[in-house]
């Protein structure tokens, strides 16, 4: 199991995660005020639901995909068993390119065991040719990295600073 680091202000938006911070640090205030421990608990697993869903929404085959979020440390813990080596790093992209996230405690297995792909984030600039050029020396290249990062880019334009992606194996 790993930790991925993210760019904790880039991705969806898919909760207030300042709400979140905002009610860790009350908490961490007075760590016996049982109001704000269930404010924060309410908050960490509205986000972690939210989160979740999204993943959901892409439509990989993950067997008891569970998602939990700790606002304190912007931290999403995912859970369940991935079909195969692309499917799990799909999904823990889609829980790491969320803002508010800036790690992804990857607690997952998968059932078809693989090489791992690299991952790449984005910067000002980058385009998939150019990435494609960096990764495999070829800017032709691009649609591989465009599939492998299926569905989460609908379009191989529609990149962001701060996303990070998969960039396979050849």
């Amino acid at each position: 199991m790993a930790f991925f680091d993210f760019i904790k202000t880039a991705g969806e938006k898919l909760f207030a995660s300042k709400d979140t911070e905002t009610a860790a640090a009350t908490l961490a205030q007075k760590p016996d005020d049982g109001a704000a421990k269930a404010k924060v608990d309410a908050l960490n697993r509205s986000a972690g639901d939210a989160i979740e869903a999204y993943v959901k929404t892409q439509d990989l085959k993950v067997t008891g995909l569970t998602v939990t979020y700790d606002g304190a440390s912007g931290t999403a813990t995912v859970f369940g068993i991935a079909a195969d080596q692309a499917t799990k790093e799909k999904t823990l992209l889609c829980c790491g390119n969320v803002g508010g996230v800036s790690k992804v405690d990857d607690k997952m297995s998968v059932e078809i065991a693989a090489p791992e792909a690299r991952f790449h984030t984005v910067v000002s600039g980058d385009n998939l040719s150019k990435i494609a050029k960096q990764f495999y020396g070829d800017a032709n290249k691009y649609p591989v990295i465009f599939e492998a990062n299926k569905p989460m880019l609908k379009h191989p334009d529609k990149i962001y600073p701060g996303q990070v992606l998969r960039i396979p194996a050849l």
